[in-house]
C-alpha cells in the first residue's frame, strides 16, 4: 500500500512540477521606455525580477524592440530601433545583464533570430521611418558583434525564422506582401513568394518537422500555410482580429498567435485549421509570443495604451486559460525565452 501511495505521489508531483518548483526565464523589450524587462514565472505567479536600461542616448527614446537569447543560452540582444538614423542591436550577459557589445546596423532593426547552423544573427531592418523601397537583412557575428553581410529582401521585412536545421531563413515584407526565403550559407536570396499586397505579412514561423510555413496575414486577417517544397500557399486559415506575432508549439501541433486588434491571442490546429480557443489578454495591442520548450506554457506581450504600462500574460496551453499577468513596462513588445529552472 505503501509503495501505491508513493507511485500516486509521484505521478501527482510531475503534474504539477510547474507549481513545485519549475521556473521559466523570459527578457521583455519595453520600447517606450528604453528598458527591458526580466521577468520570472513560478507556474502560478509571474514578477519583473528587473528591469535593465538600454540605449546611450538619456534624451532620446532609442525604442527596444527586438530580443533573441543565444543558443548557448549566455547572452541576450536586443535591437534599438530609434537610431539617428541607423538602429542598432546590442549584446549583454544573461545572469549580470553586464553590456558586452554592439554593433550598428541600418534603418529601424527589429526581429532576429540566430540560425543553429552558423551561429550567426540574422536581423531583419524594419525600415519603419523610410521610404518605401526593400530594407535588408543584416547578418551578425554574435561574437565579434560585427555586421558580415547584407540581403536585400522586400519593404518593411519583418520576422525572423530559421528552418530546424538553420540552413534556411524566412521573413516577410509587409508593404510587398512576399515571403523571403534566404540561404544561411551565402547569406543570398533563394526564392521569394507574392503573396498579395493586401496580405500585409508581419511574421513567420516553420514547421518543427514539416516543410510547411505559417504566415501572418496582418491585412487580411487570416494565417497562410506554405508548402515550402511546392513553394506556395496551401492553406488559408481565417483568423479575425488581424494576427500579427506567430508561435509554434514544438510538436507541430498547434499555431499561437496575438491579435493585435482583437486583445486576444488565439490557438489554433495546424493539421485543420481550426481555431481552438481564443483568450483575452490583460491589455489591448497584443504584440509578441513565445511557447516554452515543454509545450506547457506561451508568454504574451501586448502594449498597452498611452501611459498604461504594456503587460505579459501567461496562458496555461493545456488549460487554454490566462493564469498570471505583470506589468512589464511603456509597450511592452519583443520576448525571448531565456531558460527553465528545475
Amino acid at each position: 500500500m505503501l509503495s501505491k501511495a508513493l507511485a500516486c505521489l509521484s505521478v501527482l508531483m510531475l503534474a504539477c512540477a510547474p507549481a513545485l518548483g519549475q521556473v521559466y526565464w523570459m527578457y521583455v523589450a519595453n520600447e517606450s521606455e528604453d528598458t527591458v524587462a526580466l521577468v520570472r514565472f513560478d507556474g502560478s505567479a509571474l514578477n519583473v525580477e528587473r528591469k535593465i536600461p538600454v540605449g546611450n542616448v538619456i534624451t532620446e527614446i532609442e525604442g527596444p524592440h527586438g530580443l533573441a537569447v543565444s543558443p548557448d543560452g549566455r547572452h541576450w540582444f536586443v535591437s534599438l530601433a530609434h537610431g539617428q538614423p541607423f538602429g542598432k542591436v546590442v549584446r549583454y550577459v544573461t545572469g549580470t545583464d553586464e553590456k558586452t557589445g554592439e554593433v550598428t546596423l541600418d534603418l529601424f532593426p527589429a526581429t532576429m533570430a540566430f540560425s543553429p547552423l552558423t551561429g550567426l544573427l540574422h536581423v531583419v531592418n524594419f525600415n519603419l521611418h523610410g521610404p518605401m523601397v526593400p530594407s535588408v537583412i543584416s547578418v551578425v557575428d554574435p561574437v565579434t558583434m560585427v555586421e558580415v553581410g547584407r540581403t536585400t529582401t522586400g519593404v518593411m521585412p519583418h520576422g525572423s525564422h530559421f528552418t530546424p536545421a538553420g540552413n534556411r531563413h524566412y521573413s516577410v515584407a509587409m508593404m510587398s506582401g512576399e515571403l523571403f526565403e534566404q540561404d544561411a550559407l551565402n547569406l543570398q536570396v533563394r526564392r521569394q513568394l507574392s503573396l498579395g499586397r493586401s496580405v500585409k505579412p508581419t511574421w513567420v514561423v516553420v514547421h518543427p518537422t514539416m516543410p510547411l510555413a505559417y504566415v501572418a496575414g496582418n491585412g487580411t486577417h487570416e494565417i497562410l500555410e506554405v508548402d515550402l517544397d511546392k513553394w506556395q500557399v496551401e492553406r488559408q486559415f481565417a483568423v479575425k482580429g488581424a494576427p500579427y506575432n506567430l508561435a509554434m508549439t514544438t510538436d507541430g501541433l498547434y499555431v499561437v498567435a496575438t491579435l493585435k486588434e482583437a486583445q486576444a491571442v488565439g490557438l489554433y490546429d495546424s493539421g485543420t485549421g481550426e481555431e481552438r480557443t481564443r483568450i483575452s489578454t490583460s491589455q489591448p495591442v497584443t504584440h509578441g509570443v513565445v511557447v516554452t520548450p515543454d509545450n506547457r506554457f506561451a508568454f504574451v506581450t501586448s502594449e498597452g495604451v498611452g501611459h498604461t504600462p504594456g503587460t505579459v500574460d501567461a496562458i496555461d496551453l493545456a488549460q487554454q486559460a490566462l493564469v498570471a499577468s505583470v506589468a512589464t513596462g511603456l509597450q511592452a513588445g519583443g520576448i525571448a525565452f531565456w531558460k527553465i529552472d528545475q
